[in-house]
């Protein structure tokens, strides 16, 4: 979609991009009379404009006005269903009108403390080039007044638009000191809409990347999901590309850019960055075909599985480089690290083991599984089976095109080994052959943890053998306790020995 240049906007493009606009501003026509009516101003601002003139689908409406927030409330409410207030200290009233959510803000113009993410005080701006002049880059700080749909465009944002590139309104340094969660948000954009840093922007971050100190943890997270679940291969890729050259990295996931391990001169072990971020870029490609999509925990696992490389890098006296154990090493520095983060427990605990099972797979290829080996795979990675399968087929990178393809048929024939034996005994089912109160019966003891020994005996049978029966379950149950010493009773239909 063409997007109009700014510097001189013709009566024709004003015409077109009021065309584009369309949409969202019939939307909330009615709330634009209404706000007219009472002398106050609204616009269409932010991201709701750039997405217009992207072709991008547009969400929630982002709405600024020069009425403070109270006369706000009072002017939507008639028009809103529902209304929520929970931002109104800082100048935000939220709306809901039929399946349309809306947030209109004043106007704003304040100023930041060094040392603090929040604002020194909510000061309320003069109009609505002051309010563009505060936001994060150029192309979001282009608004639409309404319901004229006139263009205000200070700062070039439709000439960014169109070259694809992320700028800040005034001086980058000033931007960060004022939101150095901008950042971030910076490397999200370039992920998310395949646009490019320009070079002083990145240079701000580069020298400012320390002051994402004085930003929760929370915000931080929020910004990486966002970013690792960008559409299409590139845009993960290319954001963390950002983060690690800028240096912002470093700060918050510094295990990634670590990642760039010298290679030595014969090339014995790869360039484990750009290796993973094959592995991610792969990754963002296999999850469809798995019923995933856009999944955080795949995409996460992907970005950290070879971080336990940093700490089990190992040269041998012939050389050779070898990282062993390197998944469980790095299974606990995941969870440490998406934990300091904040991420929610869920997501930690798939993403860590999922990087502890990582390498399971090369166990198959090398010397083949029994069917008890195939069963322990599919238990151990549990509900995470469809993101593992994933994250090791994207984890089989090689230039040797021979083996590549070794991997690729190795894998599919494990996978049909599991459908085969799923389908024959329902693995997300998988149970002993008897439960907790009937081992307390054959073997003739109260609750404790024998029981629980028991059981993970009979799982252990099961996971070997396959279903065994009722009988045959307990025949193996009384010589387990019968080697272990305890005096196991006579099975109820066997006769007592003659004396």
């Amino acid at each position: 979609m063409p997007v109009p240049d700014s510097s001189d906007l013709t009566p024709r493009q004003r015409r077109a991009a009021a065309a584009l606009l369309g949409g969202p501003a019939t939307a909330v026509a009615g709330l634009a009379r209404r706000f007219a009516a009472e002398g106050h101003e609204l616009a269409l601002v932010g991201g709701s404009v750039r997405d217009v003139f992207l072709g991008r689908r547009h969400g929630d409406l982002d709405l600024a006005t020069d009425a403070r927030p109270g006369e706000a409330r009072t002017i939507a409410a008639g028009w809103a269903d529902t209304i929520w207030d929970t931002g109104i200290e800082f100048g935000t009233v939220g709306l809901r009108k039929g399946s349309l959510v809306c947030e209109i803000t004043t106007y704003r113009s304040e100023q930041y403390r060094p040392e603090s993410r929040k604002p020194a005080q909510v000061a309320y701006g003069p109009s609505l080039e002051a309010d563009l002049a505060r936001r994060d880059f150029t192309v979001n700080a282009i608004a639409a007044r309404l319901p004229s749909l006139e263009i205000i465009d200070p700062f070039g944002g439709m000439r960014d638009l169109r070259a694809k590139v992320l700028r800040t309104p005034g001086s980058p340094e000033d931007s960060f000191s004022d939101d150095a969660l901008r950042m971030l948000r910076a490397a999200r954009f370039a992920a998310q809409l395949g646009f490019t840093v320009v070079p002083e922007v990145q240079a701000a971050m580069t020298a400012m990347a320390g002051r994402l100190s004085v930003v929760s943890a929370e915000r931080i997270a929020a910004e990486l999901t966002k970013l690792i679940c960008s559409p299409g291969p590139d845009g993960p890729v290319r954001g963390t590309r950002v983060l690690v050259d800028t240096g912002v990295a470093e700060q918050i996931l510094p295990e990634v850019p670590q990642l760039r391990l010298e290679v030595d001169e014969h090339f014995r072990h790869k360039d484990v960055y750009q290796h993973t971020l094959t592995v991610l870029a792969r990754a963002t490609t296999l999850e469809a075909a798995y019923g995933l999509e856009n999944d955080l925990v795949v995409r996460l696992a992907a970005l950290l599985h070879d971080i336990g490389k940093l700490t089990t890098r190992r040269v041998l006296p012939d050389g050779r480089v070898t990282f062993h154990h390197h998944e469980a090493a790095g299974a606990a520095m995941a969870r440490d690290r998406l934990s300091a983060l904040r991420f929610p427990s869920a997501v930690v605990s798939g993403v860590s083991g999922l990087v502890a099972l990582h390498l399971r797979f090369h166990g198959y290829g090398e010397a083949g599984w029994t069917d008890s080996a195939v069963r322990r795979y599919v238990r151990d990675a549990g509900p995470l089976l469809a993101r593992l399968h994933v994250l090791t087929r994207a984890d089989c990178t090689t230039r040797n095109k021979a083996k590549a393809l070794r991997l690729e048929r190795t894998y599919d024939d494990l996978e049909r080994r599991i459908k085969a034996l799923s389908a024959q005994e329902e693995f997300d089912k998988i149970r002993p052959d008897l439960n907790g109160t009937e081992i307390m019966e054959a073997l003739d003891i109260p609750p404790g943890p024998l029981v629980g020994q028991a059981k993970r005996f009979l799982l252990e049978q099961r996971m070997e053998h396959g279903p065994l029966g009722r009988d045959r379950a307990g025949q193996a149950l009384r010589r387990w306790a019968e080697a272990r010493g305890l005096d196991v009773p006579d099975p109820p239909d066997t006769p007592p020995a003659e004396g």
